[in-house]
Formats: structure tokens, C-alpha cells, sequence
């Protein structure tokens, strides 16, 4: 019976590799999806508070069809409305631009028992974290 000629060496640059590969990656670029994905568990919940923990100091929100620059607070009380009016059942995200490491943008389903709406969400990012800028609540069609 013949012994193999390679080497454990051999076998484990390979390896090596793969582990250095995937170690040299910021976590910011493992995670870029994470808060999109963080927020849609929260439209889910109909989690106003937690949802407004990532908004900017002012929030340009669009609800249906009421439009305007909002505080945080004052965001946070119209987004719990819209909540008490339509409970949500899913949310899901349909579309994530993550590429600029500045700026987020994603676009969730939410289906409430009121109907179905399309969520978009750009995020900015300030002294390493990202807030909402704008959010936008529509009826899907």
C-alpha cells in the first residue's frame, strides 16, 4: 500500500487561506445588512421605540399621505399611530443597497391586517452608526 505525497503542510495552506481570507473583512462589512434586517424584525413587532431609537436628530417621514420633517419624538408618536391603526403581521426586506459604507437604503414588504405597505428606509451614518433620514410608508401596489 502506498503512502499519500503530500504533506500535512500542504494540506492546511489551503485552509490558512480560507481563515485569513475571511478574518481580514471589517465586521462593518459582514454586517451591513444587520440593521436593515434588525429594523424590518421591528416593523414586524410594531416596535415604534425601537424603530425610533435609530432615527436621526429629524426625520423626514411620509405616512400614506401625510409628509414632513418630523423630531424624533415626534416621528416616534406617528409611527406608533400608524401601528394602532394597522397591527402588522410580516415584514420583510424586498430590496438593500449597502454598498456605500456611508449610506443604507432598503425597502421592506409589511403586511398589516389593514393591507399591504412598502416601507423604504435611507440611513446616513453619523459618528459610526447609522439613523434614519427618511422614512417612507406607502400602500403597496
Amino acid at each position: 500500500m502506498r503512502t499519500p505525497s503530500f504533506s500535512y503542510k500542504e494540506m492546511m495552506k489551503p485552509l490558512l487561506f480560507l481563515f485569513v481570507f475571511f478574518t481580514q473583512f471589517p465586521s462593518s462589512y459582514t454586517l451591513q445588512g444587520d440593521i436593515i434586517d434588525n429594523l424590518s424584525a421591528h416593523f414586524k413587532a410594531g416596535n415604534a421605540k425601537e424603530i425610533a431609537a435609530n432615527f436621526a436628530s429629524s426625520v423626514e417621514l411620509i405616512v400614506i399621505d401625510d409628509e414632513d420633517v418630523y423630531s424624533k419624538a415626534q416621528a416616534e408618536q406617528i409611527l406608533r399611530n400608524f401601528f394602532t391603526k394597522n397591527p402588522p403581521i410580516k415584514s420583510s426586506v424586498i430590496h438593500l443597497i449597502n454598498t456605500n459604507p456611508n449610506f443604507r437604503f432598503g425597502i421592506l414588504s409589511l403586511v398589516t391586517k389593514n393591507g399591504k405597505f412598502r416601507v423604504s428606509i435611507t440611513l446616513k451614518k453619523s459618528s459610526n452608526a447609522f439613523f434614519i433620514t427618511e422614512l417612507r410608508i406607502e400602500p403597496d401596489k
